[in-house]
């Protein structure tokens, strides 16, 4: 029947343990997170961007998938367009190799990006950040280090930020809902901004009205002046020369300046003879003769 000899059997020999699940390689998952795009799970090819949950992809591919309008997965379904990701300035590992791609255990493989400020390797072993504004990657420990006064400018490229700026890449669940709140206080600075610039167009478009129409004023009155001036220069001129025109007014009343005119009439001058007169048609001699019917009315005899 078994157990001759004296064996004594264990329980787990006699009873079935319900097996524990398989549990996932952690160095494995946080080598492929930080080596392969999150999008197409393919190896990151530069330019490499980032997302507002920090998870990294290649460039390409993202533009790729936005022409096509092809529906994201969840993971970056936030993504909508190109001002959802951020260009990362990366700094390349001077001991990475070709061999290490394929070669070599995990621990002994040289990560292709590294910390310019303090060294440690992009492998996901150190927490790593990212500028949102410039796009600059440090290690977590070397930003924390440099906090100071220069706390509110990057350490690389000398830009300012904020705190809304600082991006966790590949963090853990915490540090995705803080990216998510970050993201938020981006959007509403964007939108106070925009605000500010059209409320600082129109005051700038009423002061260039205020001033054209003051411009404006002050001609018309520069030129109303000149005007009363004028007049009033007129008037003198009116009064002065009046005496001088006497002697005009009483040439006009003689009978020969009369005669220029386009009223006067030969029959009305009295120096004129009867003769003279009788020249015109307006002699009364002219007015009395007597014509023919006017159907036997011949010019050239009557």
């Amino acid at each position: 029947m078994g157990c001759d000899g004296g064996t004594i059997p264990k329980r787990d020999e006699l009873v079935r343990v319900k097996q524990k699940p398989e549990q996932k390689d952690k160095d494995a998952e946080r080598e492929f997170r930080w080596l392969h795009c999150a999008l197409t799970q393919q190896r990151l090819e530069e330019p490499i961007v980032m997302c507002a949950m920090g998870r990294l992809y290649s460039k390409q591919s993202v533009i790729e998938r936005l022409l096509e309008k092809e529906k994201m997965p969840e993971t970056s379904a936030h993504v909508r367009s190109m001002k959802d990701i951020k260009t990362l300035q990366l700094t390349v590992n001077p001991a990475f190799t070709d061999e290490d791609k394929t070669e070599g255990l995990l621990d002994t493989r040289h990560a292709p990006y590294i910390c310019k400020l303090i060294g440690l390797e992009m492998s996901g072993k150190f927490r790593f950040v990212a500028l949102w504004s410039c796009g600059c990657v440090m290690s977590e420990r070397a930003l924390k280090q440099i906090k100071g006064h220069t706390a509110s400018t990057c350490p690389l490229c000398q830009l300012p930020y904020s705190v809304e700026d600082v991006i966790v890449l590949n963090g853990n669940d915490e540090d995705l809902e803080l990216m998510k709140v970050k993201s938020e206080m981006r959007a509403a600075k964007r939108k106070s901004a925009k605000k500010e610039k059209k409320e600082s167009k129109k005051t700038e478009t009423c002061v260039k009205s205020d001033s054209t129409e003051e411009t404006t004023s002050t001609c018309a009155v520069k030129e109303e002046q000149p005007s009363t001036s004028s007049s009033s220069n007129g008037h003198k001129l009116k009064v002065v020369a009046n005496p001088k025109r006497l002697g005009a007014v009483n040439a006009m009343q003689d009978p020969e300046m009369k005669r220029l005119k386009t009223d006067f009439s030969v029959a009305k001058d009295p120096k004129a003879s009867d003769v003279y007169k009788s020249l015109f048609t307006s002699h009364k001699t002219d007015k009395e003769q007597e014509r023919a019917h006017w159907i036997t009315y011949n010019p050239f005899y009557n």
